[in-house]
């Protein structure tokens, strides 16, 4: 995911990966749409570990992430708020973990 933003000039600003789901913080450039990023976002990322991870299957015949994605704009929480929650997750992840 890091290569993938770093070639469209997107800075992750927080992130957090978790057992079945990807919480990320971005800064995303205004010349890109939203919705075409993260079709690309997925894509690319899905074609990557399909490629460095075989043993998971076809990568023509099967999908790696979810149809949907949830996007939330900072402008009524601050980007404070978002890192704070992004981390939170994180952490609740690791205990869940350890259960």
């Amino acid at each position: 995911l890091k290569k993938l933003c770093a070639y469209k000039g997107v800075e992750i600003i927080e992130g957090a990966v978790c057992a079945d789901h990807v919480h990320l913080c971005l800064s995303i450039p205004p010349k890109y749409c939203v919705s075409e990023f993260m079709g690309y976002l997925k894509g690319k990322s899905a074609l990557m570990i399909f490629d460095k991870h075989p043993e998971q299957g076809s990568k023509w015949n099967r999908s790696f992430w979810a149809r949907g994605y949830y996007i939330a704009t900072i402008g009524n929480i601050t980007e404070e708020a978002i890192k704070r929650y992004i981390q939170e997750q994180q952490e609740e992840a690791k205990k869940e973990e350890t259960r």
